[in-house]
């Protein structure tokens, strides 16, 4: 009897280690977005794009924001955090920053320098 015992406490020492295992991979896992922080990917405009109209757009994609802004002034994302945003451009050469945080402080900066000829 003493070995069925012995066996049975193996068992369910072995289903709790397993269970804790399963349940602390998942949260890492779901995890990832919050540890990574904020995230833009620009479509377009192209860092030293050449355009012969003033009247540009610039749209993209950002991912775990709070808060995101175009040369200092808020914007905003649909439910899948894209954005398109018009921008009338100065003669010459223009940085154009994007600036995003998250919830809990975390940063990212994305600057595109661009030429209206």
């Amino acid at each position: 009897m003493t070995s069925r015992k012995t066996a049975a406490f193996y068992l369910k020492t072995l289903i709790i280690i397993l269970c804790i295992l399963v349940i602390s991979g998942y949260a890492l896992y779901r995890s990832r977005a919050l540890r990574e922080g904020p995230n833009i990917t620009l479509d377009s405009p192209k860092d030293g794009e050449l355009f012969n109209t003033s009247e540009v757009y610039i749209s993209g994609i950002a991912k775990n924001i709070a808060f995101i802004s175009l040369n200092n002034r808020q914007i905003f994302t649909d439910e899948t955090g894209r954005f398109k945003e018009k921008l009338l451009l100065p003669y010459g050469y223009t940085i154009l920053t994007l600036e995003a945080k998250d919830k809990f402080g975390k940063m990212v900066i994305k600057k595109v320098e661009v030429v209206y000829k």
